[in-house]
């Protein structure tokens, strides 16, 4: 069998052949590297992609860990609301004997906690990008003070 392959489909059936070997343990750092001596692959161009693969690791683990924020964030707002609301109607109905006032309460509160709870299960797009730069913002700089807070009381 005399083929030749185009440099897309010999990364898909090496993406098959590896998935199907890793079934079977992993891969040290000496397997990877001659993996990608058979391959012809420079030790350069390896490390220059496992540098690369690490950074893309690590921004998934920060968008992972916004998402999680979002999601305690978005579930002490609902928290919030059912007790705030629960004792706004409970109060509505003991002072008044029906569900008046509360009701606009509940229903214009409930709008912005179901348009927040929209946003969160929307995770690409312009508005998600911006609060995640807000939020790796503020983490950095909590993460700075910190370590200058640290310092100076050591001293």
């Amino acid at each position: 069998m005399n083929r030749s392959y185009r440099q897309e489909e010999v990364q898909q059936i090496l993406q098959i052949a590896i998935a199907h070997q890793a079934s079977e343990g992993e891969f040290s750092s000496q397997q990877l590297l001659e993996i990608a001596a058979e391959l012809d692959i420079p030790v350069e161009t390896l490390e220059a992609a496992e540098q690369e693969w690490c950074s893309q690791q690590g921004k998934l683990q920060k968008r992972q860990e916004f998402n999680a924020f979002r999601r305690h964030k978005l579930q002490r707002q609902w928290g919030k609301y059912v007790i705030v609301n629960f004792f706004l109607v409970l109060l509505n109905l003991v002072s008044s004997g029906a569900f008046s006032w509360a009701f606009y309460i509940t229903l214009f509160w409930g709008l912005g906690l179901g348009l927040n709870t929209w946003n969160l299960f929307q995770p690409q797009g312009e508005h998600y990008e911006k609060a995640f730069q807000r939020w790796h913002r503020r983490t950095q700089l909590r993460s700075l003070a910190d370590r200058f807070m640290s310092r100076w009381l050591s001293v």
